[in-house]
């Protein structure tokens, strides 16, 4: 039941964190150049847009699972 409950709080805060955050961010090292012994590499900022709904559906689920877990049989 308890970790029901965490799952779903897990879930929540995540949800809020999308709601929040529309944009996941992270960098990738790629190889520009490879000349024999020479290799220049660049670090490059790559964007992944989160659509609104994934935010508010994992949101409400993380409340639904929340209600439902700390329901007592």
């Amino acid at each position: 039941m308890k970790g029901t409950v965490l799952l779903g709080a897990l879930l929540l805060i995540a949800g809020l964190v999308g709601l929040a955050s529309p944009m996941i961010t992270y960098t990738k090292t790629e190889k520009v150049v490879d000349i024999g012994p020479v290799e220049v590499t660049a670090e490059r900022e790559k964007h992944v847009p989160l659509p609104p709904i994934v935010g508010g559906l994992a949101a409400i689920a993380g409340l639904v699972i929340i209600v439902a877990g700390s329901r007592k049989p």
